[in-house]
């Protein structure tokens, strides 16, 4: 029997994908389908949707290849991807592969060709607001840089506390036990651990 994945993405560590996977089980059991029974979650925290390279939804591109997923259920369709190109390259494979594809929040089923032009449309939307919110930041740092007020990210006020990457260091872990118990990558648990006390 064909799984279905339900894929869930936060942007930052410290986002709870609580509210995206609680809809979503409400759209599983408003459509007659045990969460605990055929679905197979696919989470990824800290992962923008600029590309394609997260965990998780790798884990799934190879599930969705070998023929183990027919359904894959979203919180909204920018989870997937936030770039234009590759959202409609995705939804183009699975849709060709056969699979159904649904947006929860959007109420949108992706199959058929509707399907796949509201995909479009959704995910050009989802790219020209990550444009935007970027265009935003420039500005904010232009203003604050002319100001005098702009002094970059600071050590020690990234996603997780140097002082805990220490702690586990003393108690013995990996840099890359570290990096994955904090949710960073090894690079940032290796400047954590090369700050100063």
């Amino acid at each position: 029997m064909k799984v279905v994945a339900c894929y869930v993405r936060v942007s930052t560590v410290g986002q709870n994908e609580a509210g995206q996977r609680a809809e979503v089980e409400h759209w599983l059991t408003g459509n007659g389908i045990d969460p605990n029974n055929v679905v197979r979650w696919f989470v990824d925290k800290g992962k923008s949707g600029d590309s394609l390279k997260r965990p998780a939804f790798e884990q799934l591109q190879e599930a969705v290849f070998a023929g183990e997923v027919g359904t894959v259920v979203v919180w909204k369709l920018d989870r997937l991807s936030r770039n234009l190109r590759d959202g409609i390259n995705v939804l183009h494979d699975w849709c060709d592969k056969g699979l159904r594809v649904v947006s929860v929040t959007q109420q949108i089923d992706f199959n058929g060709a509707v399907g796949k032009l509201l995909a479009a449309v959704l995910l050009g939307i989802a790219a020209m607001e990550q444009e935007t919110r970027r265009e935003r930041q420039a500005v904010g740092i232009a203003i604050a840089k002319k100001a005098g007020k702009y002094k970059g990210r600071q050590v020690g006020t990234t996603k997780a506390m140097p002082e805990r990457a220490r702690q586990l260091r003393d108690r013995g872990l990996s840099a890359e036990e570290i990096a994955k118990s904090l949710g960073v990558s090894r690079n940032t648990a290796f400047r954590y651990l090369r700050t100063d006390a």
